[in-house]
């Protein structure tokens, strides 16, 4: 299966609710008012876009429209795609040139956090990079276990310590093992309790003062992974990490377990966070770069439905 019928296929439960509410809407207006802009906002709302993105997103319909000339309402799909084409555009690649970089991989317990980092590291050693896992989350013996099965089905090293250690301590061992192997990319497992706990908060930022001390000029990706089946709660999650922590891109899973795949404009609009990666599926490869223009093609293709 190709790329793009990979995310089609991934985001055919939203397309399947809101989205092709928002077709039947467009069908039944003869003319372009101000009444299918509210309906399309409310509908918008619906599919977890959020209020703001919404209203952004139809007013910028609006200047189209007028400065295209369009008249039939069928033709506002196209502008859809556009408009959450480039409201989704900017910093979606992952910036790893340095050798080593260094990603660290943040998020609460059970969005996939260490599945995320198992196909990240398979995607990256595809590339022709190496690649070593951190197990930093030392709190739960299973995450230490999972990462080594991982470890091995993508063909990667990894540092580990016992279950209790400091996870900045396991993050300065893999960082000299990086430099002594010469190692293109570490990537770093976190513990994953809830976000409002403040000792999660201050242990992430004692490892990313580890980081920082160092690998002082190395790139820098902190990924936050975030369940897409959740909603605005994914939303809510991620305006609490980055205040605690520098966040540059998120990772979104489950997007085809869920019909709330709008999300992803609530996050990248709302909170000027990129999103760098989504799962679409449970195999090792499902795990997509994330490409704007295909999102926004594969979220509001309104033809073939099955």
């Amino acid at each position: 299966m190709g790329l793009f019928k990979k995310i089609k296929e991934g985001l055919k439960k939203t397309r399947d609710s809101v989205v092709s509410q928002i077709d039947s809407m467009l069908k039944s207006f003869t003319k372009i008012d101000e009444e299918l802009f509210e309906e399309l906002t409310e509908l918008l709302v619906m599919g977890d876009v959020g209020i703001q993105t919404a209203e952004q997103i139809t007013d910028e319909l609006r200047v189209k429209v007028k400065k295209e000339g369009i008249k039939d309402p069928k033709e506002i799909t196209l502008l859809l795609q556009e408009v959450v084409a480039d409201m989704l555009r900017g910093d979606e690649e992952l910036k790893i040139t340095t050798k080593p970089s260094i990603i660290l991989v943040i998020g609460v317990n059970g969005v996939g956090k260490t599945t995320t980092i198992g196909k990240l590291a398979n995607n990256l050693k595809k590339q022709g990079k190496s690649v070593l896992l951190a197990a930093a989350d030392t709190f739960r013996a299973a995450a230490i276990e999972q990462l080594e099965i991982w470890a091995d089905r993508s063909g990667c090293d990894i540092v580990k310590q016992n279950e209790g250690s400091d996870p900045a301590a396991v993050i300065y061992d893999a960082i000299s093992a990086a430099k002594a192997r010469n190692t293109d990319v570490i990537i770093c497992d976190t513990a994953g309790r809830l976000h409002n706990k403040k000792h999660l908060m201050d242990e992430l930022a004692k490892i990313g003062r580890v980081i920082d001390r160092e690998l002082p000029d190395a790139d820098k990706e902190y990924l936050l992974v975030l369940d897409a089946t959740t909603g605005q709660n994914a939303v809510n999650q991620a305006e609490q990490f980055s205040k605690a922590t520098g966040i540059t891109g998120i990772v979104l899973t489950k997007l085809d377990g869920t019909a709330k795949g709008g999300v992803v404009l609530a996050i990248k609009n709302g909170l000027g966070i990129p999103v760098k990666y989504i799962g679409v599926g449970e195999q090792i490869d499902d795990l997509q770069e994330f490409v704007p223009e295909d999102f926004a093609k594969a979220l509001f293709d309104f033809g073939d439905k099955e």
